[in-house]
């Protein structure tokens, strides 16, 4: 949700961490922006869950990455 939601307000997603325990927006805030990038018109609640289920772990191996790291790669791969 936290990726999702600075996208959404078009911030530079390059230079954020997800932040563990922290709580931001409304559970109501947190479907909707679920239901608007999951993909498909009408989905079930299991997709639902499989789509967070895949972007989380999408999203920790990216931060996990040193080619996704801006203290490791700088302007090299701005944008990637």
């Amino acid at each position: 949700f936290q990726y999702l939601k600075r996208f959404e307000q078009g911030c530079d997603l390059d230079t954020f961490w997800y932040e563990a325990l922290s709580v931001e927006g409304s559970p109501a805030e947190c479907l909707q922006l679920f239901l608007l990038h999951c993909g498909i018109v009408d989905p079930s609640w299991a997709e639902l869950r499989n789509f967070t289920w895949f972007l989380n772990i999408q999203l920790r191996d990216c931060e996990a990455s040193v080619f996704c790291n801006p203290n490791f790669v700088r302007d090299t791969l701005n944008g990637f």
